[in-house]
């Protein structure tokens, strides 16, 4: 039959309840400011217990089983599985005398390490991280070479917990040359020529080390050849002045120790030490965590240093380090009205700005004269504009919604660029259309908003749509491709991501309005962007679904409870969702720059416990299919969290649509998770997605079926 219109037909099947496992529940009572506040399912943050293990083995069988059941969910693994097997190459990187790259064959659970000597030679598999463990959860963490590139430290992780280990290699022979180092936890290597490294950790916490407390973080100094025991504590561990993150870094030409100091995930205090004089103590450059400041660069003892004081969208300054204190600081390259991230190489600084979440690149010379604006291939996003100071090129990545990754070779002193390396990906971009909207949040804020899907899509109000969000911690959602992403659009789907306050898009005050007693406006700006995406004929709350990850998560938690008939799926992943305990675990106290806690004052406890998703999940409400996603080795926002929510809506929900929670096992917050896994996990997230929107089939071939 011939159909007039390509509108995307659901079906109207009924759905039976499901018979989720019974969660116990138990009278545990907190007081807050003389409010008590019943927390029944408090047992499940017991991630030893064999109740906890046997409640998770539960739910998965309901969740697997109802995943099982949707006919297309191969064909989405499938179609993923092809389209992901493609050979990725990131940019080269000089170290010593070799040039190194990462290159992942298309399916490879992790990416391996190469390198040459000289360009045309055949490269040799430097590390190989899919050699690491049997099924490919333990990932490569970080790679820091010494100075003169002989050396190697690299941190592993296992299961994909932050909790690592450090291996160090002599980097000539490719030999492990010392004992492993253990029990290291949010650290980079920094090398003090060849001789040792600074890196930091937390002591290791009594009960759970996936969950227990872990805020006094240390810095330590490791000299090659001695015992992990024998390193020197440098800076932290005094009880009346705890830094939950602290860390150490030397400048490149091994002069100065800078350790940057944090009792959360913003501001810093800042210390100098000056590694060319015997017997030199620590110098403050700034003794306050009003700011985000770091070091980086220095000519000889003029530093440079990054920082948004008294300048919201940041600035880099200049100052002597005999005399680093913001009084002063000169400017060196001014704030401007758009965000400032830079970076240094071949004798220049790159000064990174966001336009509206879109890159734009300026070079300046070290006396801060502006030398040319980069010619970027388009509007998108570009990493990598850096490299050491004698180099005379660099390698930089551009990307955007609808363009795959693509390496360029840029000539530092001319400034041209010209494409190193393109993918070679069963994807067409010029099929799809990128467009950037504004819409206006419930206080009258303008918010950008990136729509991407097919071109020629009619918008008939009935198009699948996934709107997905972040909104905090200073974080920056800029366009970049994915594999998933176009899985989702080849379906006719529609993918919008909005730029919510509480990012970093527009700067510090952006970030501050979507903070503490402001976090309400980070759910205004998602719940408008859904609003405008319905408004405009995009979608409809039944083809609605809404994404996001651990702040995100806890974003979809407080849209979904505060707006249940806004979507019609809710996908909430390693989210932050027990607001008045997530400070208790792991390092989540950290977080309470962003989120107060609930033991700060009355106000901030009745205003986070007016959010929480765990808090607000009431009685008598049709909530949207729900899809809750989780690792039981998650130590950054632990699966209690989402345990608890799980269990909250399932005993509430009222109506068909499912709430289920589906845990991956031997797996973290996300960083290092086995290529299988993701496409795994893709293929139940989209299938669940379209089959609780009512598709029998995938809409393309709904479509299909019609035209024929």
């Amino acid at each position: 039959m011939e159909c007039k219109k390509e509108e995307k037909i659901a079906n109207t099947k009924t759905i039976e309840p499901l018979n989720y496992p019974e969660t116990k529940k138990v009278d545990t009572i907190d007081t807050y400011f003389g409010v008590q506040v019943k927390d029944p399912f408090r047992w499940l943050e017991d991630d030893r217990s064999e109740a906890t293990e046997n409640w998770v083995k539960s739910q998965n069988k309901v969740t697997f089983g109802y995943l099982d059941s949707i006919s297309y969910r191969d064909q989405l693994k499938n179609r993923l599985s092809d389209l992901w097997n493609y050979e990725k190459v990131s940019a080269p990187f000089k170290e010593g005398d070799y040039t190194y790259f990462y290159k992942n064959d298309g399916l490879q659970n992790q990416y391996v390490i190469y390198r040459y000597k000289k360009e045309g030679d055949t490269p040799e598999v430097f590390l190989d991280p899919n050699t690491f463990s049997k099924d490919g959860t333990t990932s490569l963490g970080g790679m820091n070479f010494s100075k003169s590139g002989k050396l190697l430290a690299y941190s592993i992780s296992e299961g994909g917990s932050d909790w690592r280990k450090v291996i160090v290699k002599n980097a000539e022979t490719k030999e492990i040359i010392e004992d492993t180092l253990v029990d290291i936890k949010f650290s980079g290597m920094s090398w003090k020529g060849d001789e040792g490294f600074y890196y930091s950790s937390y002591d290791k916490p009594k009960g759970s080390e996936l969950s227990a407390k872990t805020d006094q973080h240390k810095v330590y100094y490791h000299i090659l050849g001695t015992k992990q025991k024998e390193d020197q504590l440098i800076y932290g561990g005094v009880p009346e002045e705890k830094h939950r993150y602290i860390r150490g870094y030397v400048t490149e030409d091994d002069q100065y120790l800078l350790i940057s100091a944090s009792t959360s995930t913003s501001g810093n205090k800042l210390f100098i030490k000056d590694l060319k004089k015997s017997n030199s103590t620590f110098n403050i450059i700034l003794d306050h965590t009003e700011s985000d400041t770091y070091v980086i660069e220095n000519m000889g003892s003029t530093l440079y240093l990054v920082t948004n004081l008294n300048a919201p969208n940041q600035k880099i300054v200049t100052v002597d380090a005999a005399n680093p204190t913001p009084e002063n600081w000169k400017d060196f390259i001014p704030e401007t009205e758009y965000v400032l991230s830079p970076n240094t190489g071949g004798g220049y600084f790159f000064a990174e700005y966001m336009v509206d979440a879109v890159s734009k690149v300026l070079q300046y010379d070290y006396t801060g004269t502006l030398i040319r604006e980069v010619k970027l291939p388009g509007l998108g996003s570009i990493a990598g504009f850096g490299t050491q100071k004698e180099e005379e090129v660099l390698y930089y990545s551009f990307t955007n919604y609808k363009t795959p990754t693509s390496i360029y070779r840029y000539v530092i002193e001319d400034g041209t660029s010209a494409l190193y390396r393109k993918p070679s990906i069963d994807f067409n971009p010029d099929d799809y259309e990128s467009k950037q909207v504004f819409y206006t949040s419930k206080d009258s804020t303008k918010i950008p908003m990136i729509i991407t899907h097919k071109k020629g899509l009619q918008l008939t109000g009935k198009n699948p749509t996934m709107l997905y969000g972040y909104g905090g911690f200073d974080v920056s959602l800029t366009p970049s491709f994915s594999i998933a992403n176009v899985i989702w659009m080849e379906q006719g789907g529609i993918y919008a991501v909005p730029n919510l306050r509480g990012g970093g898009e527009y700067g510090k005050k952006w970030h501050d309005a979507g903070t503490k007693m402001q976090k309400q406006n980070v759910f205004d700006d998602f719940i408008a962007a859904a609003t405008y995406l319905i408004d405009n004929d995009y979608t409809s709350s039944e083809y609605l679904a809404i994404r996001g990850g651990s702040n995100g998560g806890l974003l979809v938690g407080a849209t979904m409870t505060q707006r249940p008939d806004l979507m019609k799926v809710a996908l909430p992943a390693v989210g932050v969702l027990d607001m008045l305990r997530y400070h208790t675990f792991t390092a989540g106290a950290g977080w309470a720059y962003d989120y107060g806690t609930s033991e700060e004052s009355a106000e901030m406890f009745e205003y986070i416990k007016g959010y929480s998703p765990v808090h607000n999940v009431k009685k008598d409400v049709q909530y949207p299919a729900t899809l809750i996603t989780t690792g039981d080795h998650d130590d950054r926002v632990v699966p209690a969290h989402s345990f608890k929510f799980a269990a909250a809506l399932q005993e509430n929900q009222t109506g068909t649509n499912p709430t289920l929670i589906r845990v991956e096992t031997n797996a973290g917050h996300g960083a290092g998770t086995p290529v299988a896994k993701t496409i795994q996990q893709y293929a139940d997230i989209f299938s669940f997605t379209f089959y609780t929107m009512g598709y029998e089939e995938l809409p393309e071939n709904l479509v299909k079926k019609m035209k024929g």
